[in-house]
């Protein structure tokens, strides 16, 4: 590969509402922002979710990313997490042939290499699983492409800052008030 890949992760919490992710990407469509992963998951508060967001830095501007994703409403924060030190995880299954001895004792083999293991095995195929960095699960693919990849599917990455870190936000939505001022739903 002769181009040099610079990845840059961010990570955003936003509103757990319906339509938030729709306005991401439409900002990312509108702003011809080409994004490598692109992950949303609930959080341990229950009306925040957090995306972990992964652009190619040199074809976009990751600053401009940012200030974009400020504009929009249902965005709380956003952080710049390939600057510091964190953690990220890709998750991936991978169907291979495992048709006859040698595909199963290879692929066997290349799951020792890796944080993988097996998790269903049949005659023909084996479903393989692993949760590491991005690069690792990329090195896996390619020694399994050889033996027979028949399917995949990945999660795409997830990241958080090491250490105390905490990317968190006192944020709570604004709660309805009925005519006679008692406290409904959270207003949506």
């Amino acid at each position: 590969m002769s181009e040099n890949i610079n990845k840059q992760t961010l990570v955003a919490l936003v509103e757990n509402k319906p339509g938030v992710l729709n306005r991401v990407a439409s900002l990312f469509r509108r702003r011809s922002y080409n994004v490598d992963s692109l992950t949303v998951g609930r959080t341990h508060k229950p009306h925040i979710s957090r995306m972990t967001i992964v652009v190619d830095a040199n074809r976009t501007d990751v600053r401009q990313i940012v200030a974009n994703l400020y504009k929009l409403v249902n965005v709380i924060d956003v952080r710049f997490l390939s600057d510091q030190p964190h953690v990220s995880r890709d998750l991936a299954l991978i169907k291979v042939r495992t048709d006859d001895s040698d595909s199963r004792n290879a692929v066997t083999t290349v799951c020792e290499q890796f944080p993988a293991r097996i998790v269903d095995i049949g005659p023909e195929v084996a479903i393989i699983e692993i949760a590491a960095q991005e690069d690792v699960v990329e090195e896996m693919i390619a020694q399994l492409a050889p033996i027979g990849i028949m399917e995949m599917v990945r999660t795409g990455v997830v990241a958080m800052g090491r250490g105390t870190r905490i990317h968190d936000t006192q944020y709570e939505p604004l709660r309805a008030t009925n005519n006679n001022g008692a406290h409904g739903r959270y207003s949506v």
